[in-house]
């Protein structure tokens, strides 16, 4: 920057007088309006630029022209305002480095000679190779696993069927059904009470045909003739029938057969009542009836040579077995009187009561042998017995 000198007179010269009228270049020029202007001008500064300058920018600029030098004084004359000391103006600011990403293009770098472009695809290309080569070792060994998984199952089912095999025997042997003893069977019949027992007697059902076998390997008995009536007083006499009847007696079954050796005859059948109770009652009455000659059981007349079933003195046996009686009368095929001591009428009553009516008759009936036995063996009592002509 130039400094010029000036002298005092011409830095401190008042204006002139009034009327001067200066000659010259300055008096071409009047002063301006306004304020007069500062010793000091205001430094005058470079245009704001919009963009940020670039370095290549900077080095194409031309050179700031030096400043014209003020005129020189003219003697005699004021000396026009001078140039105020310049005042040192502040440097520039140092434009800041931009990034080349920034602010420069890039400028691709030649690839060297030596490095060809397959090498740039056989980088990538061995990397791919690496990762197959991996996931195929990973491949081989999942499906070497599931393999040893699928034999393994498999050696399972077949043991399975083998074992199933052996367990399961051939369809020629028969299988071995389960044994189970049923101790109350669905037929089963409770005889203690016409309720639980409400079939009624058959003749078939006593007396199934012609010959009666009351035990094998015996000689069996000859039936002669059967009857069945809901009138229980035909098979009875007296009280006897009386008791029955109010007792509730409804039925009778009863046959006339002969003793295997032909010299009995004999009648024995069933007496329907009511319960357990109602026939307890008829039983322990018939034997004071008896004795006192106020009734006797009746035998039936099967025709020619069987009138003493009917008219002569017999043996008679009784028996209670749920709310049936069983009864059997025995007589001489030739009507004579049976004494006390026949061994013979004894095991006759006891064929047909106990044998025949109670464990053979009564027991289907009950399907299972599950009702109660009978307390005591048949009553005998040859009372009231007599004919009555």
């Amino acid at each position: 920057m130039v400094y010029r000198y000036e002298p005092d007179e011409d830095a401190f010269l008042e204006y002139p007088e009034p009327g001067y009228s200066p000659t010259g270049p300055a008096a071409a020029t009047p002063p301006p309006a306004g304020p007069s202007p500062s010793r000091f001008p205001t430094p005058s500064l470079p245009p704001a630029r919009t963009t940020r300058p670039d370095l290549d920018d900077e080095a194409r600029a031309p050179a700031p022209a030096p400043p014209a030098p003020a005129p020189a004084p003219t003697p005699g004359r004021p000396a026009p305002p001078g140039e105020p000391f310049p005042v040192p103006q502040p440097a520039p600011p140092t434009p800041q480095p931009v990034p080349a990403a920034t602010t420069r293009p890039t400028v691709p770098i030649p690839a060297s000679p030596a490095f060809r472009a397959t090498d740039v695809s056989e980088l990538p290309r061995n990397r791919r190779a690496d990762r197959r080569g991996g996931g195929r070792v990973w491949q081989t060994l999942i499906g070497g696993a599931a393999v040893l998984l699928l034999l393994s199952l498999t050696g399972l089912a077949v043991a399975a069927l083998l074992d199933e095999r052996s367990a399961t025997p051939p369809a020629s042997e028969p299988t071995p059904q389960p044994t189970v003893a049923e101790t109350n069977p669905p037929s089963r019949s409770d005889l203690d009470s016409r309720d639980t027992d409400q079939a009624s007697l058959t003749v078939r059902e006593l007396f199934p045909g012609k010959q009666l076998v009351v035990t094998d390997g015996k000689p069996a008995y000859r039936v002669l003739k059967t009857q069945t009536s809901a009138n229980c007083a035909v098979a009875a006499t007296g009280e006897i029938a009386a008791l029955l009847a109010r007792l509730g007696c409804n039925q009778v079954v009863r046959g006339t057969l002969r003793s295997p050796d032909g010299d009995h005859l004999l009648t024995a059948g069933l007496f329907n009542l009511t319960d357990l109770a109602s026939a307890q009652r008829v039983r322990d009455r018939i034997r004071p009836l008896l004795d006192d000659r106020q009734g006797r059981f009746r035998g039936l007349a099967a025709g020619d040579d069987t009138e003493a079933v009917e008219k002569a003195a017999a043996r008679v046996g009784w028996q209670v077995r749920g709310h049936y009686i069983a009864f059997c009368l025995v007589t001489r095929a030739d009507g004579e009187r049976i004494p006390t001591d026949d061994a013979r009428a004894r095991d006759i009553m006891y064929d047909l009561i106990e044998l025949h009516l109670n464990r053979g008759v009564l027991d289907r009936r009950a399907s299972g042998g599950t009702a109660g036995q009978p307390t005591d063996g048949p009553t005998e009592d040859s009372a009231g017995q007599q004919s009555t002509d």
